[in-house]
């Protein structure tokens, strides 16, 4: 026993001559850097740059009299800053922008979360999904600045890549394009989709306008509706005068299943299929829609009820059916997500660049949507935002599904857009977003340059505070 006490006794004090050494680290934290550390150093910081200036551009196919008040807006938005650097970012309308842009100039540009935050909180009301929309906007911009400035692609600053490429989507089922008209209106629907299927697409989407073939061979449009659809009365024939004309709702339930049959033969047993229910189904209807569906195994069902009532309603959906849920194209930040997230009441997120505020809260939503293994389904949206969504989803380690509608087709003003093939979108190296836009295609709206400091307070430690 006494030799067991000194043997201790002697390891003791040899670990604690070993601890009072000075070790390698030690020595290599005392020691001066040297003239070349020292300025690989500071040439590795960022310095403050702050934000000089925010112009904004229609693009050659905008709609000023539509997309300002829908929320797939494409509008460009150019930020500025005092050391050159210019990010691209896109959406919200100038009204919105030039409210937003005020909370923005003069501040650094890479503290994109106070930024954040000031523009969140600078105005009386909490904003609204359209000036949420012009916050996403300029955030967009901000961290593509940030990642031209680390001159590395953004979803390295959001934990690296966790998959090799994005799965897609087409808003009509068909992404424009990739079939002539002439043969696409002979195809009947299991034909387009085993087409889609074969082009390297993940998912055949449809609406809940969507027949099934008639006899004659052919739907009556793609993936869209038939005579007396939802589009019928196009151009305010109505009867309800400037409406889109009639949807019986009850009338359509039975040729849902009959054309989700037909896309399920189309798509094979390992293929997949999606619906978006467009909210036009009260419950006790959507009930019977989802349960019916359960045998033909949707992707998921997109919007299955009304938006306003998703937090009370989609609970008792998800205990009376087994189908996959995927709400959210119309919501904003993670609160909107939150409840359904973590109650797992949902199974995707339809959470979006630049509608929920961009990226700053897109990373939140992410982590949500993580933490309780919810998958998140991005809605279409401009092309810079959807480069927007490239880089966020290649970080997100969920499932993921993209909207993607541009196919294999340029986008005009864009010299450099996203990198696709074989019907999904890979990941490159380019910094920041990288996109890049021709200036002379795009017309220019109007700039703003004064900031105007918003009433947002500061904790003693400086960090904002609603006021």
């Amino acid at each position: 026993m006494h030799q067991t006490r000194r043997q201790f006794a002697g390891r003791l004090a040899a670990a604690a001559a070993m601890l009072a050494a000075p070790s390698w680290m030690t020595k290599l934290l005392a020691a001066p850097p040297s003239p070349a550390t020292a300025a690989a150093r500071a040439a590795a910081r960022l310095p403050p740059n702050r934000v000089t200036r925010i112009r904004i551009f229609y693009p050659p196919n905008y709609n000023p009299n539509g997309p300002q008040a829908f929320p797939q807006s494409n509008m460009v938005v150019l930020v500025d800053t005092e050391e050159g650097i210019t990010g691209v970012g896109q959406g919200g309308s100038p009204d919105t922008v030039r409210n937003v842009a005020r909370s923005v100039l003069g501040k650094n540009a890479f503290d994109t979360e106070f930024i954040w935050q000031h523009a969140f909180m600078d105005g009386f009301y909490s904003p609204g999904k359209e000036r949420l929309h012009a916050i996403g906007a300029i955030d967009l911009a901000l961290w593509d600045i940030k990642g031209k400035a680390l001159n590395v692609p953004l979803y390295q600053l959001f934990g690296g890549k966790v998959r090799e490429h994005i799965e897609l989507y087409a808003t009509l089922g068909v992404p424009p394009g990739m079939i002539p008209q002439e043969e696409l209106a002979r195809m009947s629907l299991a034909e387009r989709a085993r087409a889609v299927m074969e082009a390297g697409y993940r998912v055949y989407r449809v609406d809940s306008a969507i027949r099934p073939t008639p006899p004659g061979g052919f739907p009556a449009r793609q993936g869209g509706p038939g005579p007396g659809g939802r589009g019928a009365g196009a151009g305010g024939g109505g009867r309800m005068g400037g409406s889109r004309g009639t949807f019986n709702s009850r009338a359509r339930i039975p040729e849902i299943i009959d054309a989700v049959a037909e896309i399920r033969e189309g798509v094979g047993r390992e293929g997949d299929w999606m619906i978006d229910l467009h909210q036009s189904f009260d419950f006790h209807e959507a009930v019977e829609l989802c349960r019916l569906m359960e045998p033909y195994r949707p992707y998921c069902v997109e919007d299955p009820l009304r938006e306003e009532q998703f937090r009370t309603q989609i609970p008792k959906l998800r205990l009376l059916t087994s189908v996959p849920l995927a709400p959210g194209e119309e919501w904003g930040t993670r609160a909107d997500f939150s409840p359904l997230v973590e109650q797992r009441d949902i199974d995707y997120a339809r959470a979006s660049l630049p509608n929920v505020g961009g990226i700053t809260e897109m990373l939140k939503i992410m982590a949500v949507c993580d933490t309780h293994k919810v998958g998140i389904i991005p809605h279409f949206t401009g092309p810079i935002a959807t480069a927007g969504h490239m880089h966020t989803m290649m970080a997100f380690p969920g499932q993921v599904l993209m909207e993607f509608n541009q196919h294999d087709r340029p986008v005009p003003y864009m010299p450099e857009f996203l990198d696709f093939r074989n019907g999904k979108v890979w990941p490159n190296d380019r910094p920041g977003l990288g996109v890049s836009v021709d200036e002379a295609q795009l017309t220019f709206i109007e700039e703003m340059t004064e900031p105007a400091p918003g009433p947002t307070y500061l904790r003693p430690d400086g960090s904002p505070t609603h006021w």
